[in-house]
C-alpha cells in the first residue's frame, strides 16, 4: 500500500478490493476495516485491509471512465 508504514491506505487513496472485485476510494478506518466508497460516490462498504491494493494510474483512469460511461447510460 502507499499509505503509512503499516501498509494501511490513506484517506482519499483509490484502491482495488479483491474480496469484492471493486474499486473504491478510502473514506476512513474503523476498527479492523477500511471504509470504501465508489470513485464517483455512492454507498460505502467495509473492506479487509489485507485484500486491498493501490490502483496504478492506468487502472484509476480506466475505472473513472467506466463509471462515467455507466452513468451516461442510466435513464434520467
Amino acid at each position: 500500500m502507499t499509505g503509512d508504514a503499516g501498509g494501511i491506505p490513506t484517506v482519499g487513496e483509490a484502491v482495488h478490493d479483491s474480496a469484492r472485485d471493486r474499486v473504491g476510494r478510502v473514506m476512513g478506518h474503523v476498527g479492523p476495516y477500511i471504509q470504501l466508497r465508489p470513485l464517483t460516490g455512492g454507498r460505502e462498504w467495509d473492506a479487509d485491509p489485507d485484500r486491498l491494493r493501490p490502483l496504478t494510474p492506468a487502472e484509476l483512469l480506466s475505472a473513472l471512465v467506466a463509471e462515467a460511461n455507466a452513468r451516461s447510460r442510466r435513464p434520467r
